[in-house]
């Protein structure tokens, strides 16, 4: 299993029992910029299982959770592990925004992309009007190389690179 360690954070990959703790920070909010609606219990479920039964070796999915405490705070989500540049991507649930844990989320990803797995950038999609995470890309050096129409919103698409820490 990987686990990955950030200053306050531990990202360790999804097991079916986060599926309660993720499921309850799971929110009508958290989803205006997710590609989906909040399922139901039954339909988080199976959706679980499947994956689970059938896990993708280029598809990785993350808890996130507090060192300290071991609160659950969201996912995410490492895909195309073996492209040029993965996609990255997050949700947290709502009482923790605005802290920065989601600039602290995608620079453990990239961190870990880059020396795990030899990648020098990553693609990380958000709705043009998820202004907290544009934030992010932008705070990691990220560059917008497109554009692209989803179902439920519109998106630009940043490129970050892995920059050395100081």
């Amino acid at each position: 299993m990987i686990v990955i360690h950030s200053p306050r954070l531990q990202l360790s990959q999804f097991q079916m029992t986060d599926a309660p703790e993720v499921f309850g920070c799971i929110t009508p909010a958290i989803a205006k910029f997710m590609p989906w609606e909040p399922p139901t219990w039954s339909e988080y479920v199976a959706r679980c299982e499947k994956r689970a039964q059938s896990p993708d070796p280029d598809r990785l999915s993350f808890v996130i959770r507090r060192i300290d405490n071991r609160e659950c705070l969201g996912m995410a989500s490492f895909e195309g592990a073996d492209s040029v540049s993965p996609e990255l991507g997050l949700w947290l649930k709502e009482s923790v925004h605005g802290q920065g844990f989601g600039r602290e989320v995608v620079a453990a990803l990239v961190e870990w992309g880059h020396t795990s797995l030899g990648k020098g950038s990553f693609i990380y999609p958000v709705a043009v009007q998820n202004t907290a995470s544009r934030r992010i890309a932008e705070r990691l050096h990220g560059e917008i190389i497109g554009n692209l129409k989803k179902p439920k919103y519109d998106c630009v698409v940043y490129r970050i690179p892995f920059c050395e820490s100081p």
